[in-house]
């Protein structure tokens, strides 16, 4: 391959006394090999230093017997190439004497394969299953409005979920997805981030826009897809996006948002602001060769990015214990040099905390960060899953009577005096109360017009659209409002 000035164009196996390999640059050969030893001859061209080496008219010679034994460019230990540390032959003991692989640590006579991690990746948490510190952790550092405004959006977004769930079964929206049980996960991250930062979700991150400012009206208008919809009734329900909250719209295909929050953070690194990127994925995103992508670019180019998994056991219908046999998704972090943390994700507080130093650990050293939240899916998939064809309902009841994260930070509150009995469900009238006249209101509105199927893509419609728009318009002009009654509901 090519490295810099010296091109490397053969490499020798030298099979006798000293099984050398031996890198011949280019334009050189080798005049000999024996018994371990290999003579090149290397053009004028080319800045050769060696101790043994002989020049003759415009050549040079030089007899090599080991790695590490010849020099370029005046570079002492051995072979560089425009410095690039090759090969080593130490036999054992520390690496890091003449050249060497650069991923060699220690040298070892011994024979090892290496399956998995000594011990399981440690899990962060600040408060156990009843909203009590666990012993050796701190109160976390949030006064008391914000703590309470936290335990309201988690209850706000669980009602939403109800109602909107409940609509789909009686046909007023053709898709949703809920995140029950996954509402601390959504406070716990977003409350630690800031307007500035960009938001790269994957489809059940609802709470992290609530948090940012999205209103429930903004919600309802995209589900049904209605005139006032942020993106103009062109996408999914449950796609959101919001140029104004820094919240990239959401796409159906897994993954895809794992590259692309990669290449946003090399961005704001190369525009110098004190921001990053956070990208939420499940489980089952992990799979996708985009998070290997992601995060191998990341890496490399040291991107401000935190990747934040939600780990909630299954990925659709898939359970973790078929979808992968390593010790989680945090390891894989490890193995592409990415700090890396595992928290429980059903604690508000434990969740709070790791992104917020995460945050800190990506804006200030502008490298990634992944986050693995250990949670649980409490509802189905979508509404067009049925998990009951693969889990049992008793295994979804006791998730929900003994690590429920809305339990859990209402106990907490409790106990410091800041929200009184009776509060949750005071809570849970005014959402109900908010998110039905909501979606009331979003029904009434009008869709769209025929025009703005066209629109967005071009600057100006190419002829091509424009003929099938006229297409279109004669078909309807044909069968009329009988064959399509959503006419008369658009603007």
């Amino acid at each position: 391959g090519r490295h810099n000035k010296v091109e490397c164009n053969k490499v020798f196996s030298c099979n006798t006394m000293n099984k050398l390999l031996c890198a011949l640059p280019a334009g050189g050969r080798a005049l000999s090999q024996a018994k371990g030893r290999v003579q090149w001859c290397i053009p004028a061209n080319q800045n050769v230093s060696h101790q043994g080496a002989t020049r003759a008219s415009n050549r040079t010679y030089f007899t090599a017997t080991r790695w590490g034994e010849a020099q370029q460019g005046g570079q002492s230990g051995g072979m560089a190439i425009a410095g690039h540390r090759t090969f080593s032959s130490a036999s054992g003991g520390q690496a890091g004497k003449g050249a060497q692989h650069p991923n060699i640590g220690t040298f070892s006579s011994d024979m090892q394969f290496v399956g998995k991690f000594k011990e399981p990746f440690v899990t962060y948490r600040v408060l156990d299953d009843f909203g009590n510190i666990v012993p050796g952790a701190t109160d976390p550092d949030v006064d008391r409005e914000k703590a309470v405004s936290m335990f309201r959006m988690m209850v706000r977004l669980n009602v939403m979920d109800s109602i909107l769930y409940e609509a789909q079964r009686q046909g007023r929206l053709s898709f949703y997805m809920t995140n029950y049980g996954e509402e601390a996960i959504h406070m716990g991250s977003a409350a630690a981030l800031t307007q500035d930062d960009v938001i790269f979700g994957q489809y059940r991150e609802a709470g992290v826009l609530l948090w940012r400012g999205f209103t429930i009206q903004e919600v309802c208008d995209q589900c049904v897809a209605n005139e006032h919809s942020s993106d103009k009734g062109r996408m999914m329900p449950v796609h959101y996006g919001s140029a104004r909250l820094n919240f990239q719209t959401i796409s159906s295909p897994l993954g895809t948002q794992l590259p692309q929050a990669a290449g946003a953070a090399y961005s704001l690194k190369m525009q110098g602001k004190d921001a990053c990127v956070v990208c939420y994925f499940g489980d089952g995103a992990a799979s996708e060769g985009d998070f290997h992508g992601g995060l191998n670019f990341a890496a490399t180019l040291e991107c401000p990015v935190v990747f934040f998994c939600r780990n909630n056991g299954y990925a659709i219908s898939t359970p973790i214990s078929e979808q992968y046999k390593g010790d989680g998704i945090a390891v894989r972090g490890v193995s592409y040099n990415i700090e890396t943390v595992r928290c429980d994700g059903n604690d508000v507080w434990a969740v709070y905390n790791v992104m917020k130093h995460a945050r800190h650990i990506a804006v200030t050293k502008k490298v990634p960060v992944l986050v693995e939240a250990m949670t649980y899916r409490g509802g189905h998939h979508s509404t067009s899953d049925d998990a009951t064809r693969y889990r049992g309902r008793e295994e979804v009841s006791v998730w929900a009577n003994t690590n429920n994260p809305i339990a859990r930070i209402k106990m907490f509150l409790e106990r410091k005096g800041w929200v009184e009995e009776g509060t949750e469900e005071k809570l849970r009238e005014e959402a109900k109360k908010e998110v039905l006249e909501a979606l009331v209101a979003a029904e009434a509105k009008k869709k769209l017009g025929l025009a703005d199927l066209f629109t967005d893509v071009y600057d100006s419609l190419p002829p091509h659209l424009r003929e099938q728009e006229e297409e279109m318009r004669r078909h309807l002009s044909e069968f009329g409002d009988d064959e399509y009654p959503v006419l008369k509901e658009m603007r």
